[in-house]
C-alpha cells in the first residue's frame, strides 16, 4: 500500500468515526431545537417557520444521510460488493434534497430579513404566515424535483447547471446581507438624529430596529457557517466536473463531504447562541428534563 493509499484508508476510518458520532449530535440537537422553536412564541411566525424548515432538513441529514455515508465507507473499507446502483442514486438524491432545502432556506431567510428591515411596519401585512408556509412547501417540492431529476434523468444538470445557480445565489445572499447591514445602519442614524425629540414612536422605532438587527445578525451567522461548510465541497465538485478525480482529491472530498454534514450539527448551536428566546426555551426544557433534587 502506497503512502497515498494509506492516507486515503486512514481518512476513511476517521470520517467514518466522525460521521457516526456527528449523526447522533445532529439528531439530538435538532430535535431539541425543533421542540424549542415550537414553544418559542416570541419569534416572528414567518421567521420561525423558515428556521423550522431548516432544522427539519438538518434532522434528515442526521437520520438518513450520515448513517448511509458511514455504511458506504465501511463497505469500501471491507472491500465488499458496492450498493445497488438504484439504491445508491436514491440515497444520494435524498442527500441532495436536504442540501438544496438547506441552501434555499438560507437564501429565503436572507430575503425575509431584508423585507423585515425595508418594509418596516408593512412587513406583517405582506409577509404572512400563509405565504411563508407556501414558500416552505415550494422549497421542499423544488428540492425533491431537482435532486431526483439530477440523479435519475439528467445527471449533467447537477454537474453543469446547478453549480452555476448555486454560486449565483450564494453571491446574491451575501449582497442581500450587505444591503441589510447598510439599511440597519441608516435606520439607527435616523433614530439617533431624532433623540432630541424623544417620543413614544421613536422609542418603538428603536426597539423594532434593534430586534430586526439581532435577527438579521443571527440569520447571517447561519449563512456564514453554511458558506464555510459547503464551499469546499462546492469547489471540489467544480474541479471533478472538469477533470479527473486524483487520489489526493478523493481524500480531500471525504473531509469536504463530512464538513457539509457538520453544518447540520452547527445550526442548532447558532440558534441557541445567537437567539436569546430559543436559548432560554432550551434551558427551560433541559431544567424540566433534569430537575434539581
Amino acid at each position: 500500500m502506497t503512502s497515498t493509499e494509506d492516507l486515503y484508508h486512514s481518512s476513511m476510518v476517521t470520517n467514518c468515526a466522525l460521521n457516526a458520532s456527528l449523526s447522533y449530535t445532529a439528531i439530538a440537537l435538532n430535535i431539541i431545537t425543533i421542540y424549542a422553536m415550537r414553544k418559542t412564541s416570541s419569534l416572528p411566525r414567518p421567521l420561525r417557520t423558515l428556521l423550522l424548515s431548516l432544522a427539519v432538513s438538518d434532522l434528515g441529514v442526521g437520520i438518513f444521510v450520515q448513517p448511509y455515508y458511514v455504511v458506504l465507507l465501511v463497505i469500501e473499507l471491507k472491500g465488499a460488493d458496492p450498493v445497488d446502483k438504484s439504491m445508491d442514486n436514491a440515497m444520494y438524491a435524498m442527500a441532495d434534497t436536504f442540501s438544496i432545502v438547506s441552501f434555499l432556506s438560507v437564501f429565503v431567510l436572507s430575503v425575509d430579513r431584508f423585507l423585515a428591515v425595508h418594509l418596516h411596519l408593512r412587513y406583517q401585512e405582506l409577509v404572512t404566515q400563509r405565504r411563508t408556509v407556501l414558500a416552505v412547501i415550494s422549497i421542499w417540492m423544488l428540492s425533491v424535483f431537482l435532486a431526483v431529476t439530477g440523479h435519475f434523468w439528467l445527471p449533467l444538470f447537477l454537474l453543469d447547471f446547478f453549480p452555476v445557480v448555486l454560486g449565483f445565489c450564494l453571491i446574491c445572499t451575501g449582497l442581500v446581507y450587505c444591503r441589510i447591514y447598510f439599511a440597519v445602519q441608516r435606520h439607527l442614524r435616523e433614530i439617533q438624529s431624532l433623540q432630541v425629540r424623544r417620543t413614544e414612536q421613536n422609542v418603538g422605532d428603536m426597539e423594532h430596529t434593534a430586534r430586526m438587527r439581532k435577527t438579521a445578525i443571527s440569520t447571517f451567522y447561519v449563512y456564514l457557517v453554511f458558506l464555510v461548510c459547503y464551499l469546499p465541497e462546492y469547489c471540489t465538485n467544480m474541479v471533478v466536473s472538469h477533470g479527473e478525480l486524483s487520489d489526493s482529491l478523493k481524500t480531500f472530498r471525504l473531509y469536504s463531504w463530512t464538513l457539509v454534514c457538520v453544518n447540520s450539527s452547527l445550526n442548532p448551536v447558532i440558534y441557541c447562541w445567537s437567539m436569546r428566546h430559543i436559548r432560554h426555551t432550551i434551558i427551560n426544557i433541559l431544567r424540566n428534563t433534569h430537575p434539581c433534587r
